[in-house]
């Protein structure tokens, strides 16, 4: 199975480290930021991406990857003797997935593409049990039908500081940010069969990192030890550490991968998120 590389596409946010650990190719996305763009992760760093967010009055837009750019990609690895599992972003929030299908099916080699169905920390999740099966020198076909299963059982829950940005997107009116950023109500929202959806909201930072946690437990329960959590902030690190205190307090708990957030969630949501993916 050496001969087997894990591609995936900007939509998922891995540790750097991780990446490096299991020689994961991520295929970035492009910024626009009025009439800049930018490649994620190469020409603009988080840390960048998020003071930008905040000083910019106008949302950035993220663009998918190009039919070439994945062709460029993939013809290299084949051309190595490579056989190729790339792990998409969800086809309901990008047309990147669709991309890579098309440069693929013009390809002469192995190469699998396979839907995640979700962004950021929840393919991050998956991809890095792809990524360790791999390691451990599974089949393809073990290795597939393990993460469809993870896909359909996996919980990737987060929440926002503010409702600004959600109001900015069109994704929730005025009067209710106003309302919401008054009463400091906080949405819970979850990604399910591809798309993001409201899952419930709370009050207060206190009471919204209870209601993540409790949300994992009634799924997971409360031992996570051998389960996978991944959990992902922007620029509020003191948040992310609150989560994980919660955690390690109300579940049993050996390993949390902790990662920032890219731009494919908050340029929608803006640079205070906080998320927790298990699976």
């Amino acid at each position: 199975m050496n001969n087997f590389k894990i591609v995936c596409d900007g939509l998922a946010d891995i540790p750097q480290k991780l990446i490096n650990e299991y020689d994961i190719d991520v295929v970035p996305l492009s910024i626009v930021f009025g009439d800049k763009e930018y490649m994620d992760g190469i020409d603009i760093t988080k840390e960048e991406f998020y003071k930008m967010l905040r000083e910019n009055e106008v949302l950035p837009k993220t663009s998918q990857v190009t039919y070439a750019h994945f062709r460029e990609v993939f013809e290299k690895y084949i051309k190595e003797g490579k056989k190729i599992l790339y792990i998409g972003g969800s086809s309901n929030m990008s047309g990147t997935y669709q991309s890579a299908v098309m440069a693929k099916n013009d390809i002469d080699g192995e190469i699998y593409t396979f839907d995640s169905l979700s962004a950021s920390i929840g393919m991050s999740a998956i991809v890095l049990s792809a990524a360790r099966l791999l390691k451990e020198e599974r089949t393809i076909e073990e290795i597939i039908e393990h993460i469809t299963y993870i896909k359909e059982n996996i919980s990737v829950l987060f929440t926002v500081d503010n409702l600004e940005y959600l109001q900015k997107g069109g994704r929730l009116s005025l009067a209710k940010a106003t309302i919401g950023n008054l009463l400091n109500i906080k949405p819970i929202l979850g990604i399910e069969e591809g798309y993001i959806k409201l899952n419930s909201q709370a009050r207060g930072k206190k009471q919204v990192i209870s209601k993540l946690v409790e949300s994992i437990k009634n799924n997971h329960g409360v031992d996570l030890d051998g389960k996978q959590v991944v959990i992902g902030c922007g620029d509020n690190d003191k948040d992310i550490e609150l989560l994980k205190n919660e955690l390690n307090k109300q579940c049993s708990i050996s390993d949390i991968i902790s990662v920032k957030m890219g731009s494919c969630i908050c340029a929608h949501t803006g640079p205070a998120i906080l998320g927790i993916a298990c699976c």
